[in-house]
C-alpha cells in the first residue's frame, strides 16, 4: 500500500528589493548529485521527529547559512510522488523572509546562487510545482497581506521547538 506523509518541505527564501519589490534566492544543483546543474529553491527531507518547521529552518542554514528574519507558512501543501519507495510526499511550503544584505553560503549540495525578480525565477525554476507557488508566496509576504499575518508568521518560539506562549 503506498504511503502517504508529510515528509519534504520547500522553503522559499526572500529579501526586499527597490522599490517595494523582492528577490527569490535560486540555488543551482552542483554536478556531484540529483537533478545537476538544475535550479531550485530550498528543500529537503523531514528528520525523525521534526517538526515541518524545524525542518525548514535546518534546510535553509545547510543549504544556504541563512536564518532568518521571519518565517512565514504559505498556506500550501505539494505533494510529489516518490516511486522509488512508493510514496506520495506531502510538502508544506514556506518563505524565508532575510536582510536585503543577506550573505548565502553554499552547501556542497549547490554550485552556485542567483536573487531573481518574480519574472526571472519562474523561468529558471525547474519544478512546475515551484513555479506555481511563486505567486502565493509574494502575495502572503507583501505587507498588503498583513491581515493574515498573525496566522502566516511562524511564532519564533515554534523554531526551536518550545510550544509558544
Amino acid at each position: 500500500m503506498t504511503d502517504v506523509r508529510v515528509s519534504l518541505v520547500d522553503v522559499y527564501v526572500v529579501r526586499p528589493a527597490p522599490a517595494g519589490a523582492f528577490e527569490i534566492l535560486a540555488l543551482q544543483r552542483s554536478t556531484a548529485g540529483r537533478c545537476a546543474g538544475s535550479w531550485e529553491t530550498v528543500h529537503g527531507h523531514i528528520e525523525g521527529d521534526e517538526s515541518p518547521v524545524l525542518a525548514a529552518l535546518r534546510e535553509l542554514r545547510e543549504e544556504t547559512g541563512l536564518v532568518p528574519q521571519r518565517l512565514f507558512n504559505i498556506s500550501r501543501v505539494e505533494a510529489f510522488y516518490r516511486h522509488a519507495i512508493d510514496e506520495v510526499a506531502l510538502i508544506p511550503v514556506f518563505a524565508a523572509m532575510v536582510p536585503a544584505d543577506a550573505t548565502v553560503t553554499l552547501s556542497a549540495e549547490h554550485a552556485a546562487h542567483e536573487w531573481l525578480t518574480a519574472r526571472e525565477v519562474v523561468t529558471r525554476l525547474a519544478w512546475p510545482r515551484e513555479r506555481r507557488a511563486v505567486p502565493d508566496v509574494l502575495a502572503l509576504i507583501d505587507p498588503e497581506a498583513a491581515g493574515v499575518h498573525d496566522v502566516l508568521v511562524v511564532d519564533p518560539s515554534l523554531w526551536t521547538g518550545e510550544a509558544p506562549g
